[in-house]
């Protein structure tokens, strides 16, 4: 009988792996999320804006709001348009303030800023990078931008004028030339890194 109870054990858990993915296939939000996601990786960017936008106004309470927000602003960063680009990225930062995608969201802030030619307001925003989100991806390559070594995102220097309560530059209205943000490694088709490589 105690030789059995591991083997009805096992059977258990085996019947109950089919059910949870099952379940996660029938998620409508998980479903379109994928699909759009598929639009990203073949770089059809304004079918991909397209979709995350009707993926936010279809599931606008989704765990996955946040990244479909993000990627509205990724989409349209690399299709150039600068400001939309920063508006989105924004509309991260103040809807979604516990988002896996917001050190994501901050760095492409930072550098749509230096794009645009505001290299006192890029510098803020990749300060407040490298100090919020120490030890990151996105903390890297904002050091490389401020022209740092990596090493020193363990100890980052204090950030010129900025205080842990200050705000950071409001979205400018101007456009300029392309880069690449670091990205996560399931959603994100990756690419050389020329300005930088960039959950869900």
């Amino acid at each position: 009988m105690k030789a059995m109870i591991p083997l009805l054990l096992f059977l258990l858990c085996a019947m109950s792996l089919p059910a949870t993915a099952s379940a996660q296939t029938q998620d409508p939000s998980r479903r379109l999320y994928d699909r759009v996601m598929e639009e990203v990786r073949h770089k059809d960017y304004e079918a991909a804006l397209a979709g995350f936008r009707l993926f936010l106004e279809l599931h606008s309470r989704s765990p996955l709001a946040s990244s479909a927000q993000y990627w509205v602003g990724e989409c349209e960063f690399r299709l150039r348009r600068y400001p939309k680009a920063l508006t989105s990225f924004y509309d991260v930062m103040s809807r979604y303030p516990k988002s896996s995608k917001l050190a994501g969201a901050t760095l492409k802030i930072g550098l749509i800023y230096a794009k645009l030619g505001q290299q006192k307001d890029s510098r803020i925003v990749l300060e407040r990078v490298v100090d919020q989100f120490p030890n990151t991806a996105e903390a890297e390559v904002a050091l490389k931008h401020l022209g740092r070594s990596p090493a020193v995102v363990s100890t980052p220097p204090v950030s010129e004028g900025v205080t842990s309560g200050e705000s950071l530059p409001p979205a400018q209205s101007e456009a300029g030339p392309e880069g690449n943000p670091p990205q996560t490694s399931h959603e994100q088709p990756q690419e050389p890194a020329a300005i930088a490589p960039g959950n869900q």
